[in-house]
């Protein structure tokens, strides 16, 4: 049992790396802003709902506990190696950047918080209803606080006048792009793992079907 959490945890701390390194490469679609980071983030939510399901909440938040240190350290690496995107020299590590531990604390607070909610109405809605109905809507809700925690703690008046300015308009639409993700992938991508899983693991839980 131990061992399938610490698997999962390094599941978790490589897509919090994934996700804070994408965020650093934003996109525009219709004149709105977004980062790529919005489409492997929502991952995260997939891992700890499954685990949930499979293992228990006590189980899943000792996923997040493991991740939570490691995922504050890699956040700040990113953040202060690609600031701005491009890589910035290993020197960069050197000098303290205020904008880097603001992005690191941000992530650090909205991954804590966010997992947290997903587990506890995961955890509600998993008791008396489908197979997707408790994805759903975890997913959305927690995705909803994460988005409004990172981009606030780290966007704010923050020391970059564009993300300062439009940090908004920002999380809004990276919070739709979740949204959208999250109904056409990541929700579908759920139901798949945990059929797979299942059929191999029957005494786990009942049938998604």
């Amino acid at each position: 049992m131990n061992s399938w959490r610490i698997i999962l945890a390094l599941g978790h701390i490589s897509l919090i790396t994934a996700s804070n390194f994408f965020v650093m490469y934003p996109f525009t679609f219709f004149g709105l802003h977004s980062t790529w980071g919005a489409f492997c983030y929502p991952l995260l939510f997939v891992l700890t709902d499954l685990t949930t399901r499979l293992l228990g909440a006590h189980a899943a938040r000792q996923v997040v506990f493991i991740s939570m240190v490691p995922g504050l350290v890699i956040s700040y690496l990113i953040a202060a190696l690609f600031t701005d995107g491009h890589f910035q020299g290993v020197m960069s590590l050197m000098i303290p950047q205020i904008l880097p531990m603001r992005i690191a604390f941000a992530s650090f607070m909205a991954y804590f918080v966010g997992q947290m909610l997903d587990i506890t109405v995961f955890q509600r809605f998993r008791q008396n209803s489908t197979w997707w109905l408790a994805p759903a809507v975890s997913i959305t809700l927690a995705s909803i606080v994460d988005t409004i925690i990172f981009f606030s703690i780290a966007f704010f008046h923050c020391n970059d006048p564009v993300l300062s300015e439009h940090w908004v308009e920002i999380a809004f639409v990276d919070w739709t792009v979740k949204l959208i993700v999250n109904v056409l992938g990541v929700v579908p991508l759920y139901g798949v793992v945990l059929q797979a899983v299942m059929k191999k693991n029957s005494h786990y839980a009942p049938s998604v079907s």
